[in-house]
């Protein structure tokens, strides 16, 4: 009995970390309604995100503060070409399209990362990993139009920023691979989240609009986006993989998409064909394929490989 609690709590908590994340066009929206760009709210994102993530390291995992000076160019190769540009094409497509489309574009990150690896790690391209492949590739087209009646109904510019978002989100395991051994993926991501904050402060007119945030909503959801979304999520999921085994994990992890897309129809009114319901989730099994295939190898899901905004 108490075995069974114990495995109801491990996936309770993994399923509320990912749905954290997928609540994030609930805080994303205001903030867009208060005059902030895109490119303003991976500011937002990355700044208040690094700010409660120093202080928790600092206050209870401060012997995990330490790193070598050569591994920074991961941390800032991690926090700027992947952190950083896949939130502003998550973002934008969001601001121009719908919440459902951004994230499950987004969803087609785990293949880049089947491509990249076999380009940067020769990891070996299987059957399965091409079936993954091609069901993306599918569940792509039904989402934007272009299946089953051959009329694109979203622009290209939206698709292309879309799979750019997936592309950057791949990028974090290039970045992070050389250095999981060496750092916990809490460190990793707070260092992440440092060269982020550091790229947007320089990169974005955030520091102009400072004043708003003197209004109480907008600063209630700038720490909500980075508190739920991104901390919250993290130590939640992270404690749960602890306990499972990867493809378990893989499929849980689906909750943050259909979470994501429910908040877009629930609560910002958005709307969905039946072929677009189809596409999300022929788009989501082609993750769980490629996952799953990791965990003949490894037990347990790589944190910093599947899950970092």
């Amino acid at each position: 009995m108490k075995k069974r609690m114990l495995d109801l709590r491990v996936y309770l908590v993994t399923i509320a970390g990912a749905a954290c994340w997928g609540l994030i066009g609930l805080f994303i929206a205001p903030l867009y309604a208060h005059g902030f760009t895109p490119w303003d709210v991976v500011a937002i994102r990355g700044i208040f995100s690094f700010v409660i993530l120093i202080l928790i390291m600092v206050v209870f995992y401060r012997d995990q503060v330490r790193t070598r000076l050569r591994d920074h160019f991961y941390f800032g190769g991690a926090g700027i070409f992947s952190i950083a540009f896949f939130n502003y094409f998550y973002f934008e497509v969001f601001s121009q399209s719908s919440l459902s489309l951004a994230v499950t574009l987004l969803y087609t990150g785990p293949l880049f990362v089947t491509i990249l690896s076999r380009l940067f790690f020769k990891e070996s391209l299987t059957v399965r990993k091409g079936l993954a492949l091609a069901l993306a590739v599918v569940g792509c087209a039904l989402v934007v139009g272009l299946l089953p009646f051959g009329q694109q109904g979203i622009p290209m510019k939206i698709i292309v920023m879309g799979i750019l978002s997936g592309f950057c989100y791949a990028l974090y395991s290039i970045f992070s691979k050389p250095i999981t051994k060496r750092y916990s993926a809490l460190t990793i991501t707070m260092y992440t989240f440092l060269y982020t904050s550091i790229f947007m402060l320089f990169t974005s007119n955030i520091t102009s609009k400072i004043g708003r945030f003197q209004h109480l909503d907008v600063l209630v959801y700038a720490v909500l986006l980075a508190l739920v979304t991104t901390v919250a999520a993290y130590l939640l999921y992270s404690s749960g993989l602890k306990h499972l085994e990867a493809s378990k994990a893989s499929i849980l992890a689906t909750i943050e998409p259909i979470v994501a897309v429910l908040t877009g129809v629930l609560f910002l009114g958005e709307h969905l064909r039946s072929w677009q319901v189809l596409g999300i989730g022929l788009i989501l099994y082609s993750a769980i394929l490629v996952a799953e295939k990791r965990s003949k190898v490894k037990k347990t899901v790589d944190l910093k490989q599947y899950k970092i905004h």
